[in-house]
Parts: C-alpha cells; structure tokens; sequence
C-alpha cells in the first residue's frame, strides 16, 4: 500500500498534470481546424429555405399548399389528420316538424333560391353542398356530425318569420332530435351567415351553447354582452361573394392592371353612422385624388348595380373593409377577386381556417384608431412589386373564398370539412346522458337510448 503524505493524499495521486504545454497546443490546433471546417461546409452547400419567398411550401409555412395550374389543395397533417374521414347526417326538412318554417317561412313561400343572394347565401349553399357530398350519411347511428338546415336570416329579412317565432320554432325543432339530447348538441351543427349570428335565435345560450356553429362574425355579441362564437368549438366561415366573380374563366368584371388602377384605394359602403366609416368618408374628401369613397344608393333610380360596383371595387390597389355593425366585411372577400389588396380595418375581426392560412402575406391589418394621412401616406409608400406579389398570394388562396361541388381541388367546403375533423369528437355526452358497464347509453329515467321518444325534454 502506498503511504500516507501531503496532507494525507495518496502518493500514487501525485502524478504528472493532466494540462501541459503539448495539451494546450493541441487545442488550439482544435478550434482553428473546427472553425476553417465550418466555414468551409458553409460554402459546400445550399443555405437553408427562405422563409420570406413566394412559394408555399407547406413544411416552412403556415399556409396551406397547391400544386398543380388550377391548384390543389393540400392541408396539413398536424391537428387534421392525413385525410378526411367525415360522415355528416343531414336531417331532412320532411324529417322534423318545424323546420320547414325556418328555411321557407310560415306560408312556405319562400324559396331556397330567393335566399341564395346576398351575405346569407352561404346558408343554402353550405346546405346544398352537403346534401351531395360524399361524406354525407343517410344513418344516424353512424354519423360523426349532423347537419341542422335552416335559411333562418332569409326567412327573417324576408318577413317569413318574426323573432319570437324563429324562437319557439328552433325550440320545437331541437326537442325532436335525440341525437341532440345524446351529446348536449355537441354534434350537431347550426349555420348563422351574418353579423347577428346565432343571436337570430334568442335562446341559442341555453339550447345550442355546446353546438358548432358556422358564421362569418366571431364578435357580436347580445345585451348582455356574452357571445355566440367559441374558437374552441364554432367555425368562421367565407362570406358569400357573388358566384359571377368566383367562377374560372369569363367572370363578370375582369381585374385592371396597377398602372391603370385610378385610386390609391378605395371605400365602398355606407357609413351607418360608425366611426371608422365616417372618418374614411371625410378623408376621401380630403384627398380625392387617392381615395374613392362614392355615396352609394342601394335603392331608387341611382342604385349602383354589380357590375358597377365590382368595376369601382377593382380602380384601387387596396381595397378598404372597416367594421359596420359587426367585424366582419364581404369587401374582404371581394377584393380577392378584383384583385386588390385588402386592408382591414376591424379591430375584432375573425377570419377563415386561420389554423393554416397566413393572412399577413396576403392582406393588411391597419389599427381603425389610426384611420387618416399617416395611413394613406403608408399606403402610398408600398412598392407596386410589393402590391403584386400580395396580388399573386390572394390569387393563388381565393379559391378557399367559394363555395363549390367537391369535384374542385380547392373550395371553401373543402376548408369547412377539414376544420369539421378537429371538431369530432369519438365520446359525447350531456347533462341527461349516461352509461352502464355494458355500453348501453340511458337517460336519467333508466331508458336505453333507442327507446328515447320525442319531444324529449330539453334544458
């Protein structure tokens, strides 16, 4: 054994120092052929994707993919899965009593092509759509969603229904669906198309408040300040711009060129007495040599008609959407197809499948607190190559704007059904639903779910 000294170290400890001279030079030597290494596989190969480039290449961008002259739509896999594997029941308008009312009014004199026009037209687009999909079901038993069809703001707008009878009449209409009571609503699936949204029926907070709703507004809210629109379980929607603008080909007014465009940009609208309004109103005034903001007449002889306005519509390079009486602007939508770049001037405002589609490549956010020179000015500042570029990333994304048959690669259906997916869930139950050991699903009373008769009880 070795003995004991220097302050009790073994001697076999004291041996030669682990960093000497050779040691330090070889570490040096090291770093400096590390560092010429590097730089020479820097040079060696390609720098890494540009993330700031046209293409969309969905590995680096949030943006949904396309391929193809006509484009393709490609959504990611995260959150959606790798393809869609949906089946939608929708209830049939002879199936409940009531909801004939709700798409054709009290008298049944209104019809499903009269409530096509408009904002609300996607009621019965979205409808019609599903009624010849190939994820539709004709079994309850195995559908994943039901579909609730009602044409409800149409029938409303065109005197077919008066508020306390869209209530009642939803209210009779939902206790006729068990499949509704099953889940708590959760399944089942209401579209509201305007700025009201599910408001339209006054007591959509105690019957529908677990439902999915499918709308163009994610801000109203009632009197009481609560909001129908949940980002966890409702969907924003593509407004409904006129089919003659979104067809392929021959459309109804064809864009400009920029050298040829008149305005900076333009604002067309009524005021409805709203701030943002108003103050692009008086700044048109200002400077009319940049924006176009005509007063315009929806009725009478000076009526400005569609063609006419989509022509004012593509004399811009932007193309303004503040808030009316709710967030949302069918002008967003619309600019896409004139081919003007759209500035958003709504604070509050949702958009669609934002999951996916980068909205800051393709359109401009602007603060409506900072509506007046400074913000044309920034708009002037804007380089025409970059206006171009906006130009050509809308153009490659609007087809997620229309509603069309699933035989199209890309459609704002195909973006529905694929936010559809997320919102599948494989367990469902409410407040009046529950299980055995067996897997038997049974109400509070004991009566297995097949047994359930309507009307059956609602909250």
């Amino acid at each position: 054994m070795g003995s004991i000294g220097n302050k009790g170290r073994p001697v076999a400890a004291q041996q030669t120092p682990l960093c000497t001279r050779a040691h330090q030079i070889g570490s040096l030597l090291l770093v400096f052929g590390t560092f010429f290494l590097t730089r020479l596989l820097d040079r060696s190969f390609p720098a890494c994707p540009n993330f700031s480039s046209d293409r969309f290449p969905t590995t680096y961008q949030s943006l949904v993919g396309f391929s193809g002259h006509g484009g393709s739509l490609s959504w990611p896999d995260r959150g959606y899965g790798s393809h869609l594997s949906l089946k939608i029941y929708v209830y049939d308008e002879d199936e409940i009593d009531g909801l004939k009312p709700l798409m054709y009014g009290r008298k049944g004199t209104i019809t499903a092509q009269a409530c096509l026009k408009g904002q609300w037209g996607t009621q019965v687009k979205v409808h019609k759509l599903l009624l010849k999909s190939s994820y539709r079901t004709r079994k309850k038993e195995e559908a994943d969603l039901f579909f609730v069809p009602a044409y409800v703001k149409c029938v409303r707008m065109m005197g077919g229904l008066n508020d306390k009878e869209i209530d009642r009449t939803y209210v009779k209409v939902i206790s006729q669906m068990p499949y509704f009571r099953r889940s708590g609503g959760r399944d089942h699936i209401f579209i509201f198309p305007s700025g009201a949204g599910a408001h339209l029926f006054k007591s959509w907070a105690t019957y529908i408040n677990r439902s999915i709703i499918l709308t163009p507004e994610g801000d109203r809210t009632d009197k009481k300040d609560t909001s129908s629109f949940n980002t966890w379980k409702d969907l924003i929607i593509p407004g409904n711009v006129d089919d003659r603008m979104t067809k392929t080909g021959d459309t109804l007014v064809q864009p400009l060129p920029l050298s040829k465009r008149k305005y900076l940009a333009n604002y067309l609208g009524r005021a409805q007495g709203k701030v943002g309004r108003l103050q692009l109103i008086e700044l048109a005034k200002q400077f009319p040599d940049k924006l176009e903001s005509p007063e315009l007449k929806f009725s009478g002889p000076d009526k400005l008609g569609r063609i006419e306005y989509f022509e004012h519509l593509r004399n811009a390079k932007f193309c303004l959407a503040p808030r009316g009486e709710s967030s949302w602007s069918l002008r967003y939508y619309e600019s896409y197809f004139v081919e003007c770049v759209p500035v958003i001037l709504s604070d509050q405002i949702e958009l669609p499948f934002q999951n996916v589609i980068d909205y800051s490549r393709i359109s401009i956010k602007w603060p409506s607190t900072q509506i007046g020179p400074q913000f044309l000015d920034y708009l002037d500042s804007i380089p025409d190559e970059d206006i171009e570029r906006m130009i050509a990333r809308g153009r490659q994304m609007r087809c997620l704007w229309v509603y069309a048959p699933e035989s199209e690669s890309c459609s704002a259906m195909h973006g529905i059904l694929w936010e559809l997916q997320r919102k599948v869930r494989q367990f469902h139950q409410s407040a009046e639903t529950f299980w055995l050991h067996n897997g038997s699903i049974v109400n509070r009373n004991l009566v297995e779910f097949s047994n359930w008769k309507p009307p059956i009880p609602l909250p």
